[in-house]
């Protein structure tokens, strides 16, 4: 005799067997105790949930010639029938390969006959979904109001591709994905009527692989243990099948990309790629991976949540300690871009390299999300003494014409560099030794100038502080963001350096720069207000 497959074999044949959707079997067995049958169903959900398997059992459920508690006996010539699947009173259809009207119309010629044995003709129309439009129309009169001997039961995995005129005829029923637990249940419970060994760990990833469906878990265990065949499946072994990585890898690569040690990184990666390691896979893990360092970092009681092994929650709980919010941020967004782009990737493996190049090196990157990773990279090289504190470039936040960031710099404005936020400076600012005469006469004139802007300008520079950015070049710092972009425009700097010109008439440069929160002014600019000794007066 052949072998059967796993989801096969152990398909459910009642009621109670169904796992993972007791919302729904519930419902079913109570319409048949109570002889509420509806004439259509609709089943919609995930593959592999149980769609045309209740679809099947309820079938035989309402032509059952001893039914029991609203589920079939199994045991009658109907039920037999049924599960051997010879019997003329259910009509299975797949309408991916029967979706015209010609395959409709014969059906509607069909339901004019009663059936030749038990009480309903059911009709099983899985992936229903695919059917034309032509089809849909043609089936929507007999759907409505078909004989009382007729129930529809409609499956699909798309249930917004269903025109709304059929979805107000049917039930509409959602299958759920099924928990991990739930499936590691079945599969354990299974593995014991084979007599195969297996580890628990083994079948809990099988169980999160399958990503919600009984049947490609099934399928996953069925690979593995004809891989294996004789021996104790164990974990190691379903991850080399599965061609998935073990947390472990994870765990080196994360630490390998704080240190921002690129060699290190693409190492692993060659050892991955040599292992025969699926990419995809791994990028998905990986995501997934980073996921679960962020909610044990953001909550304080997330064992019951995150559904690892104690040891794998004391790992994560250690790493959480040396990464940063923003950065596993910026983690998750360039991996999750990573696995949209692989599905229809031709090289794999530089797409992988590439994106691990950006995590390592925040420079790469001119996105917001980036600035503090790339701060925290120059601080390091100041720490291990790469760059002289004399000679650091730090990356502050600065607003010009069209709004972008750029570097800092140090030099007439004194910044050499401030420390982490709420950690101790490198060098703080130091007055310079002289501020030109023409920089000097705007500042004691800048109230002036400010109340003589357009509006929307004067409101902005309320909260002004006033530093040097080099020769003849006035900062104006703000800490609100927006007010930055504002008068960092470049009409509106135009508009501020006409004003100055006119004023004291000479030509001013004007910078404009947005302090981000959490920094001080004084950590990274000198407050030449202070250095003029002038006496500020608001004028409103």
């Amino acid at each position: 005799m052949s072998y059967t497959a796993l989801y096969r074999k152990f398909r459910p044949s009642e009621f109670a067997d169904v796992k993972g959707q007791d919302h729904i079997i519930t419902t079913l067995q109570n319409q048949i105790k109570a002889n509420r049958i509806g004439h259509a169903y609709l089943f919609c959900g995930t593959r592999g949930t149980g769609k045309t398997t209740v679809a099947k059992i309820f079938a035989k459920a309402v032509n059952c010639e001893h039914p029991a508690d609203g589920s079939p006996c199994g045991e009658c010539k109907t039920c037999r029938s049924i599960s051997a699947g010879t019997s003329m009173n259910v009509i299975e259809i797949d309408a991916a390969s029967n979706n015209g009207v010609d395959n409709i119309r014969e059906i509607r010629e069909e339901v004019a006959y009663r059936p030749t044995e038990g009480r309903y003709k059911v009709y099983i129309i899985d992936e229903v979904h695919m059917l034309s439009i032509g089809a849909f129309n043609a089936l929507l009169k007999t759907l409505e109001e078909p004989p009382e001997y007729v129930i529809f039961i409609l499956a699909t995995t798309e249930v917004h591709k269903i025109p709304i005129t059929i979805l107000s005829r049917c039930q509409h029923y959602d299958f759920k994905r099924i928990s991990i637990e739930t499936i590691t249940d079945r599969m354990r419970a299974l593995m014991d009527t084979e007599h195969v060994d297996v580890e628990e760990r083994a079948l809990k990833y099988i169980a999160k692989a399958a990503d919600g469906s009984m049947r490609d878990a099934l399928s996953l265990l069925d690979q593995c243990i004809a891989f294996y065949m004789g021996q104790t499946l164990k974990y190691d072994n379903v991850l080399e099948v599965l061609g998935a990585v073990d947390t472990e890898v994870f765990s080196q690569l994360l630490r390998k990309v704080i240190a921002r040690d690129v060699p290190g990184v693409l190492d692993v990666v060659e050892e991955l790629v040599m292992q025969g390691r699926e990419l995809s896979q791994l990028s998905a893990d990986f995501t997934w991976y980073l996921r679960n360092l962020l909610l044990v970092k953001t909550s304080d009681n997330i064992e019951d949540v995150l559904d690892v092994s104690t040891e794998n929650m004391e790992q994560l709980k250690e790493e959480a300690q040396i990464v940063e919010m923003d950065m596993l941020f910026r983690y998750i967004r360039i991996f999750s871009e990573l696995s949209g782009q692989l599905k229809y990737a031709t090289q794999k493996r530089v797409m992988l390299e590439v994106a691990l190049i950006k995590l390592c090196t925040p420079a790469m990157e001119p996105d917001q999300d980036s600035l503090l990773d790339r701060i925290r990279a120059v601080e390091d090289k100041v720490e291990q003494g790469i760059v002289s504190a004399g000679n650091v470039q730090e990356r502050i936040v600065y607003v010009n014409g069209d709004g972008a960031d750029g570097a800092g710099y140090s030099g007439a404005s004194g910044y050499e560099g401030a420390g982490r936020p709420g950690g101790n400076a490198v060098k703080r600012p130091e007055l310079p030794n002289a501020i030109p005469e023409e920089v000097q006469e705007v500042v004691r004139q800048f109230d002036f100038i400010a109340n003589n802007t357009s509006g929307p300008v004067r409101a902005a520079l309320k909260g002004r502080r006033l530093s040097l950015g080099g020769d003849n070049r006035l900062l104006i710092v703000l800490k609100d963001q927006t007010a930055a972009q504002l008068v960092g425009t470049e009409e509106h700097r135009a508009e501020l350096e006409q004003l100055i010109e006119e004023r004291i008439g000479k030509k001013v440069e004007i910078e404009v720069r947005h302090i981000e929160e959490g920094r001080h002014f004084e950590d990274t600019f000198v407050d030449i207000e202070q250095k003029i000794n002038m006496e500020i007066t608001v004028e409103d």
